[in-house]
């Protein structure tokens, strides 16, 4: 009947994993997981016990800052396209929502406005919201009346 406390502890460790996401409840609900099969398996609660805590330690000493290392790590960083978005252009020829183009890291980039309704004039600066295939989506750093 252990076994059934040991799974109640493992589900409650469980959701305050879900809750927290600090990895050292997930740990230790797996360690109650392990003391739920040894207690399954006819384990006397002694042997449930040292199931459970070496588990547990094994986790949090052994596998949490392992985790904690390759979650540390920096992101990845962005090439070709995508490494454009977010960087400031400037106008060469007018945008509207269906042509313009812009001067972008150097280059000439065919442009549309991100709001339809925008028409950026040339020499505007503005931000690269994204990019559609060859197209930079651009939105004016200033609004001008």
């Amino acid at each position: 009947m252990l076994w059934i406390v040991w799974l109640v502890a493992a589900a409650a460790l469980g959701v305050a994993e879900f809750m927290t996401l600090t990895l050292s409840f997930g740990l230790l609900a797996a360690a109650a997981l392990v003391a739920a099969v040894v207690a399954g398996l006819g384990g006397v609660w002694v042997l449930q016990l040292l199931a459970f805590a070496g588990t547990a330690a094994a986790g949090l000493w052994i596998a949490r800052p392992i985790a904690q290392r390759h979650m540390a790590q920096p992101p990845l960083v962005r090439e070709g396209s995508d490494a454009l978005v977010g960087q400031r252009a400037v106008v060469v020829k007018e945008v509207t929502a269906m042509h313009g183009l812009v001067k972008l890291s150097g280059e000439e980039w065919s442009a549309r406005a991100f709001d339809e309704d925008h028409v950026i004039p040339e020499g505007a600066m503005v931000d690269v919201m994204e990019i559609e295939g060859a197209t930079a989506v651009v939105y004016p750093r200033e609004l001008l009346p």
